[in-house]
C-alpha cells in the first residue's frame, strides 16, 4: 500500500503562521525604535556656558528660558536656539584681521574738529534671565544690529566733548568713563550686560602730536617758573616775619629792661641803703672792706686790720 502525504492545506498552515509572526515582531521593533527615536528628539541638552530659548510651533517664543542640563520638549513642536552666556567682547580696531568698515578702528573728532582715531574693545553678556527676550526682539545677529553700531556712536560722542591734547595725556580715563555711561544705558535696553570698555589705543596725526607736545612743554616750563617765583615770595614772606618777629623782641626786651630799670630806680629812692649794698657789689673782690652800718657812714680798710698790713705799716721807710 503507498501511504498518502497531509493535505497541501495543513502544509501551508504553518508556514503562515511563521510570517504573521515575523511581521508582528517587526512591526512591535519598529514601533519601539521610533519611540525611542522621538524621545530622543525630545531631549536637549544644554552645554556648559549656554542658555536656551525654546520657539513652539503653536505659542511661539516661550519664555522661560533653559539653563544648562537636560531639557524634555515636544518633538518636531519646540525648537531650541541656543545662546552663549559667556564673556564675549567686540575689537574694533586698525590691526584686526580682515576689518573691514564694520569691525576696523573708530574714526572721531575732537573738541576742536581734529582727527582721533580710537581702538576700543567692548566685553559683555548676554542677560541670562532675559534670553528669550533677545531672541525675540533682536535674535542671534545683535553684534551686527546693537553692538557694533552703537559703540562706534557712543565712541564718538564721548571723544567729541574733549580736546586733543586732554584726550591723550590728562582725560583718557573720563573719556571711557562717559563711553561706559552711555553703552550701559543701550545695552540694558536690550537685554544685554556691559562688563568693561577698553580704549586700547588714541591715535592723532604726527604734526599735531608734536605740536601738542611742544605746547605741553612750554606750559610745563611756566608752571615752573611760576612755582619759583611763588616759592620766592614765599621765601621773602618768611623773612620778613621773621625779622617783624626780631624786631617785636627787642621792642619787648627793650621794654622789659626799662621797666626793670624804673622799678629798680624806684627801690633805690624808697630804700636809700640798697645803694650801699650795690656800691658793694660792684667793688672789686680783691679790695677787702666793711660796710658799717648806715648810721656811721664811713668805710674801713681791712688790710690794716691784718697781721700783714700792720708789719708793713711798722717797717720805717727807707
Amino acid at each position: 500500500m503507498t501511504q498518502q502525504g497531509p493535505p497541501p492545506g495543513n502544509v501551508r498552515m504553518p508556514q503562515f503562521q511563521l510570517r504573521r509572526s515575523g511581521r508582528r515582531l517587526a512591526y512591535i521593533a519598529g514601533g519601539v525604535i521610533l519611540l525611542l527615536w522621538l524621545l530622543a528628539q525630545g531631549v536637549k541638552v544644554i552645554p556648559a556656558g549656554f542658555v536656551g530659548v525654546v520657539f513652539s510651533a503653536f505659542s511661539g517664543v516661550k519664555p522661560d528660558v533653559l539653563q544648562e542640563g537636560i531639557h524634555f520638549v515636544v518633538p518636531f513642536v519646540d525648537r531650541v536656539n541656543l545662546y552663549d552666556a559667556r564673556l564675549q567682547q567686540v575689537t574694533l580696531a586698525h590691526d584686526t584681521p580682515g576689518a573691514g568698515d564694520a569691525e576696523g578702528a573708530i574714526r572721531a573728532r575732537s573738541k576742536e574738529g581734529l582727527d582721533i582715531t580710537a581702538d576700543v574693545t567692548v566685553q559683555f553678556r548676554i542677560d541670562r534671565s532675559k534670553a528669550a527676550i533677545l531672541h525675540k526682539e533682536l535674535g542671534r545677529n545683535y553684534l551686527e544690529t546693537v553692538i557694533r553700531p552703537q559703540v562706534r556712536s557712543k565712541v564718538r560722542d564721548a571723544i567729541g566733548q574733549f580736546s586733543a591734547a586732554d584726550i591723550i595725556s590728562t582725560k583718557r580715563q573720563q573719556v571711557e568713563a562717559s563711553i561706559t555711561a552711555a553703552l550701559t544705558q543701550v545695552f540694558t535696553r536690550n537685554n544685554l550686560t556691559l562688563d568693561s570698555v577698553l580704549l586700547r589705543e588714541l591715535r592723532i596725526p604726527d604734526s599735531i602730536a608734536k605740536a601738542i607736545e611742544q605746547k605741553q612743554a612750554a606750559e610745563q616750563q611756566v608752571e615752573v617758573e611760576r612755582n619759583r617765583l611763588l616759592q620766592a615770595d614765599i621765601s621773602a614772606k618768611r623773612a620778613v616775619v621773621e625779622a617783624q618777629g626780631l624786631a617785636k623782641a627787642a621792642v619787648a626786651r627793650a621794654g622789659g629792661e626799662a621797666q626793670a630799670l624804673s622799678l629798680r630806680g624806684k627801690a633805690l629812692r624808697e630804700n636809700p641803703q640798697l645803694i650801699q649794698l650795690t656800691v658793694a657789689e660792684k667793688l672789686s673782690p680783691t679790695i677787702q672792706t666793711v660796710m658799717m652800718p648806715a648810721d656811721g657812714n664811713f668805710l674801713i680798710d681791712l688790710k690794716s686790720l691784718t697781721p700783714q698790713a700792720a708789719a708793713a705799716a711798722a717797717k720805717p721807710a727807707p
